[in-house]
């Protein structure tokens, strides 16, 4: 069985996360879809990129998140959420996924 892209995986954990806490009204909850989705995709970079590709991605994701609620500020919540599940996904197919 082919295996999701982690790019895929990852933006997939933001843009989940972000849309099972505002739905369901449960921040934990969403924040559960997040986590869990960026365990899966570190799992994957670190497989198909190395440990350092690994760090680099799984910080970007956490920064992504973080830096999602001051842009949602000024561009509102799911274009904040979109551009950066983008971003981090732009980053993991060029990191880990351009050549698996």
């Amino acid at each position: 069985m082919p295996k999701v892209p982690s790019a895929v995986v990852a933006a997939g954990g933001i843009v989940g996360g972000y849309g099972v806490a505002r739905w369901t009204k449960k921040r934990q909850l969403g924040g559960a879809v997040l986590a869990v989705a960026g365990a899966a995709a570190a799992r994957q970079w670190r497989e198909r990129a190395g440990g350092k590709a690994a760090g680099a991605l799984t910080a970007a994701y956490v920064a992504a998140f973080a830096g999602s609620h001051p842009l949602a500020k000024k561009v509102g919540a799911w274009p904040a959420v979109f551009g950066v599940a983008g971003a981090v996904a732009l980053a993991s197919w060029a990191v880990a996924d351009r050549n698996a």
